[in-house]
């Protein structure tokens, strides 16, 4: 298996707010200054090396990192899969493919997008550049209502369920290598084991406390794991809808952690801006423990579920669980 990163294209924060600032300039300094394009090998995304594949490979096209890693651990060495977008500065919302975005696309026999609005583009391009490829479409796989929280790769439930539809489809482009499919899906149940068992543990330890949250990322991790969010409404509609909270929801969050009315704040470091430092701030100073987290695969992680069980090590940790 080989992963390839198709773009890199350093371009604002995905679902940055209006508050916002950003200092343009250097975000494009930083992106000139990395190569787009980089390798993986499957015991570099978190599972047990891959054998050799028994028939050819098949080439799959991804939208977002957050489900590429999935996708490589599951097709393993019988996948070439490419990611478009695999960068924390590309908004995937407004992300303009490229004619070798298209040309990717026309190549593929499978291809995975997230839906529910979160990568538009790429379903577009999927019916016009792959018309004929298998496709997984994670908010339809999960029933997802539109205009519903896009951020899935949050919800435990739907990485069971979108890792089975894309072995199923993988199995469908090859039968001959349904032994070799059905081995990667296995290795996968085995390589997020620790994080579903973290998942349990936290709930069983934290269930019924409370959370807050600069942002709606995390909302699916924090339902699961049973907490209450205590993040002010207004706010909430505020971030879902990319709008400014208003003075009187800023004061509401500020109020409900000076009154410790919350367990821990959770912080998209992904996303720069006066409110959210603002929210941290003031959480900080109310003695709120703050939980780091990133919509995307942030550097340095080697795979989707060594990233998601560090940042539930750190909320186990901020809400008393023995981690």
């Amino acid at each position: 298996m080989k992963t390839v990163i198709v773009s890199g294209v350093s371009v604002s924060r995905p679902l940055l707010r209006p508050w916002v600032v950003v200092v343009a300039l250097t975000l494009a300094i930083a992106g000139c200054s990395t190569n787009p394009t980089k390798t993986s090998s499957p015991a570099a995304t978190g599972s047990t090396a891959a054998a050799s594949c028994p028939t050819a490979t098949v080439a799959v096209v991804v939208s977002v990192d957050q489900w590429g890693d999935i996708v490589s651990e599951l097709s393993g060495a019988c996948g070439i899969v490419k990611t478009v977008l695999a960068s924390s500065s590309v908004d995937p919302h407004d992300y303009e493919p490229s004619p070798a975005d298209a040309e990717s696309f026309a190549g593929a026999k499978l291809v995975v997008v997230n839906g529910d609005g979160y990568d538009s583009w790429a379903s577009k391009l999927a019916a016009s550049s792959a018309a004929g490829a298998h496709v997984v479409n994670a908010a339809e796989v999960t029933k997802t209502p539109d205009g519903a929280n896009p951020h899935l790769w949050y919800l435990p439930s739907a990485v069971n369920a979108v890792a089975d539809a894309v072995s199923a489809e993988l199995t469908k482009i090859d039968p001959q290598a349904a032994d070799y499919f059905s081995q990667r899906r296995a290795q996968f149940t085995s390589a997020i084991a620790q994080y579903t068992s973290l998942i349990d543990k936290i709930k069983a330890g934290a269930a019924g406390k409370s959370y807050a949250a600069t942002e709606t990322v995390f909302d699916y991790q924090a339902q699961a794991l049973g907490l209450n969010n205590k993040t002010p409404i207004g706010y909430q509609r505020a971030s879902a809808n990319g709008t400014d909270p208003s003075p009187a929801d800023i004061d509401a969050f500020r109020g409900a952690l000076a009154a410790r009315h919350v367990d821990v704040l959770i912080y998209n470091t992904q996303t720069q801006g006066s409110i959210p430092e603002q929210i941290r701030s003031a959480a900080q100073q109310a003695g709120v423990p703050v939980v780091d987290v990133t919509e995307t695969v942030p550097p340095g992680q080697t795979s989707f579920e060594s990233w998601q069980y560090t940042q539930l090590v750190a909320l186990g940790k901020a809400l008393g669980v023995s981690v």
